[in-house]
């Protein structure tokens, strides 16, 4: 296996971005995407000069672009997620479901982004929420967290949601928990047919309030009847949902979480080289018994399948439902840690305020302001940076 070299979607961005743009018709939200992504931690975005206070070395450092979708942004905002959803966790077993959509739908899941992908929100937290307030199934009011991700290994569209779900929940009268009576969490079969009649409901709907857009090869189904013979098509296939067994710990719900809250399409450790006008990286052939694998793409092909998952601004992609809902979860959980019998302890939030260089030493043991020349002083601030003046891009 050929070693990670030093090449980076920046830098990919950088040397091909122009000829890229000036060739493509690019949304504004990929095209601001991608220029945060090429001038991350660049003079551009002004930084600070700070000087060891034993040794005398001088390290210079420049601000982050803070893009969700940059590879180089995601460690610490990650970081502090999982530290945020440590108060969260109760002392249970938690399932992980994921619910996929069928490769027809991707067309116009491209074309619709914002629409479908909230449908396909709706469309999990009902089913899930449906089910297990059934009697048949638990009969309570469970709680979970569903983070959306558009990619699969080979950076193609694959929309698909994973989900978090406690095992078990509160009672409607909020006076006892009830805990799942199985080790599985929903009948998958159930699952995946009431979320196929759910999606294509609200689709429909979409349809009808012409809430969607048709543009190119998928102009036919602007046409009533031809839409109404591709949704008879999804209605009659088989929907994937898995169920994965449930986590032993909540320990281990927070080390699973952390790869796949904050990850993006592809990370920089992936990228293997560029060469001749092609990109080669890592993925894995789920389709080939998980085997680890070597793609190499058009330099161009590669960019505009980046670009397929940069979502529409402001889009929610991790959302919390039922008990960790952010209207009650507060009251809710306490509750159930009442029920549960967990010591509850009050902490003064005001008095916890920490700066994000603390926050890394505490929770990951890095110490950036340890001298990384000499090992022994503290890097102290000498000068800011401000940012460079920089062109619009071409």
């Amino acid at each position: 296996m050929p070693q990670t070299s030093t090449v980076e979607v920046a830098d990919i961005f950088r040397q091909y971005g122009p000829s890229y743009r000036r060739s493509h018709e690019i949304p504004l939200n990929q095209l601001r995407t991608m220029r945060a992504i090429e001038i991350c931690r660049t003079a551009e975005l002004g930084g600070h000069v700070d000087v060891c206070d034993t040794c005398g070395a001088i390290r210079i450092s420049y601000n982050s672009c803070r893009n969700r979708h940059c590879p180089k942004c995601q460690f610490l905002r990650k970081e502090q997620w999982l530290e945020e959803r440590k108060e969260d966790l109760l002392p249970i077993q938690y399932f992980h479901v994921v619910f996929t959509i069928p490769e027809k739908l991707n067309p116009l899941v491209l074309r619709n982004q914002r629409v479908i992908y909230n449908i396909l929100f709706k469309s999990v937290s009902e089913t899930l929420t449906e089910l297990g307030k059934d009697h048949k199934h638990l009969g309570a009011k469970i709680g979970f967290i569903s983070i959306l991700h558009t990619w699969g290994q080979n950076l193609m569209d694959h929309p698909h949601i994973h989900c978090i779900v406690t095992r078990g929940g509160l009672s409607f009268d909020n006076k006892r928990w009830i805990s799942c009576r199985k080790r599985f969490f929903l009948p998958v079969r159930v699952m995946s047919r009431l979320f196929r009649g759910k999606f294509l409901d609200y689709l429909r709907k979409s349809y009808d309030s012409k809430e969607l857009i048709f543009p190119g090869n998928i102009s036919q189904w602007q046409n009533e009847e031809p839409f109404k013979e591709f949704l008879k098509g999804l209605y009659n296939q088989e929907w994937v949902i898995y169920c994965k067994p449930p986590f032993q710990s909540p320990e281990m719900v927070l080390q699973y979480l952390g790869r796949y809250t904050h990850r993006i399409a592809i990370g920089n450790h992936r990228i293997i080289n560029v060469e001749d006008d092609r990109v080669s990286f890592r993925w894995r052939d789920y389709s080939d018994g998980n085997k680890n694998k070597i793609m190499t793409l058009d330099v161009f092909e590669f960019i505009r399948r980046f670009l397929l998952h940069i979502l529409p601004d402001r889009f929610v992609k991790i959302r919390y439902y039922g008990l960790l809902g952010n209207r009650n979860r507060g009251a809710m959980l306490d509750q159930c840690r009442r029920l549960l019998r967990v010591i509850i302890i009050q902490t003064n939030k005001e008095d916890a305020y920490e700066t994000w260089q603390e926050f890394l030493l505490r929770v990951c043991g890095i110490d950036i302001m340890k001298c990384p020349f000499c090992g022994k002083g503290k890097m102290v601030r000498k000068e800011i940076l401000l940012p460079e003046r920089c062109n619009s891009p071409p």
